[in-house]
């Protein structure tokens, strides 16, 4: 169930209809009635088959169904957190949630960029790599600290750059409420690490929210992270920076043309080219 519940809500229902099918077939279908002999423990095979799929087809179903209930009502409070966060006019609508809730605003606005998310699950606020994005066949590792009293330290950037040479990652985001330490800073310059702290997280789940709303039509300045009047390119979503327009060499989007940021490695933000 709670891999089912990391799915679409909709896969979730799908899965539970093929597996009533599936189990549904094998359940009903007639046993061999002769006994030969080298073949009774074929039958007891077949029967003890049988007797799973008798009692898996109700409880699969119903399993993925929870699953699917699960991540919609993960969907909708995280669609709520989302609008909740772009109604305020500062960072400090970021302070007066739990971390569970931070961690999962942070990957609705990753989600919102054409990122796909995958959640972790981390134990605890500080449980390590909490998202997994994958984005053009590429993957990036998150943190997510949703620390309000003190600086995110150069350990943490230390700490995720490690995990990301493990796990073949190209690129990896620290995500934070507050602040980060000038050594963090000049630690992540230079490398395929992006720190994202509070004011600029509310930047980007704002612009996200614009663009999936189809509201680009109306004036933006500089500080919603769009394109300033009379700008040739569109500011970067996650470090404000000015973009250039690029043509993607790999994945399923080789050959099209994209907005990134100037700061290409060290930040990887991206746009769709209009």
């Amino acid at each position: 169930m709670d891999i089912v519940a990391m799915l679409p809500w909709w896969a979730g229902c799908t899965l539970a209809l093929v597996s009533y099918v599936l189990l549904h077939r094998v359940a009903t279908t007639e046993m061999v009635a002769n006994i030969t002999p080298g073949h009774l423990s074929d039958l007891m095979i077949q029967s003890v088959w049988q007797g799973l799929a008798t009692g898996g087809q109700y409880l699969v179903p119903l399993l993925c169904l929870a699953g699917a209930a699960v991540s919609a009502y993960r969907r909708r409070q995280r669609l709520t957190l989302v609008t909740n966060v772009s109604s305020g006019q500062a960072a400090d609508a970021l302070y007066g949630m739990s971390w569970q809730q931070f961690e999962l605003l942070v990957g609705e606005a990753f989600r919102l960029q054409g990122y796909q998310v995958a959640e972790t699950g981390g134990g605890g606020a500080d449980g390590g790599v909490d998202l997994v994005l994958r984005k053009e066949g590429e993957k990036f590792l998150v943190q997510c600290k949703q620390w309000k009293a003190f600086k995110v330290g150069v350990a943490i950037m230390r700490e995720l750059y490690g995990v990301m040479a493990a796990n073949g990652a190209v690129g990896g985001f620290v995500v934070t409420s507050g602040r980060f330490t000038d050594e963090a800073r000049s630690f992540a310059s230079g490398r395929n690490v992006t720190l994202v702290d509070g004011p600029i997280l509310l930047k980007m789940i704002k612009h996200a929210q614009h663009e999936v709303q189809g509201r680009t039509r109306e004036p933006v300045t500089q500080t919603d992270t769009a394109r300033p009047k009379g700008a040739v390119q569109p500011l970067c979503p996650l470090c404000t920076k000015p973009m250039v327009r690029r043509t993607a060499k790999q994945g399923r989007s080789a050959g099209s043309a994209f907005w990134g940021c100037v700061d290409y490695p060290a930040c990887r933000g991206t746009r769709q080219a209009g």
